[in-house]
């Protein structure tokens, strides 16, 4: 499975951007697709998740401004993000997992990451 990222960019405190991830190669069995992010000195943390039933979920730091969805006919996954701060500037990163054996393990996939400025 490839992920290609893209979307990011430099954008002042209150704006938005869209960030989309495509998934190509062996896609067939991809089940959860979401978006983590990377700040510098800190740790990789989730953003938005999403389910390959729709179901989603969200780190509560962007809760009502970020917004995912999925796009399965096009293998795509989107991180609509409103209301920018800068405490959002990161790489941020997409994933995609398909799962193995019968106790819920999974392999994961990354993508490349994408730089998100937030200028105040």
């Amino acid at each position: 499975v490839q992920l290609q990222a893209s979307g990011g960019g430099l954008v002042q405190t209150g704006g938005s951007l869209r960030l989309s991830c495509a998934a190509s190669g062996s896609i067939f069995s991809i089940n959860n697709m979401g978006w983590y992010r990377q700040a510098p000195g800190k740790q990789r943390d989730l953003v938005a998740a999403i389910t390959s039933g729709g179901s989603t979920n969200y780190a509560d730091s962007v809760k009502g401004r970020f917004t995912i969805s999925r796009d399965s006919a096009e293998n795509t996954v989107y991180l609509q993000m409103n209301s920018l701060k800068p405490e959002d500037t990161a790489v941020y990163y997409c994933n995609a997992d398909r799962p193995v054996g019968v106790a819920g393990g999974y392999i994961r996939y990354w993508g490349q990451g994408t730089q998100v400025t937030v200028s105040s």
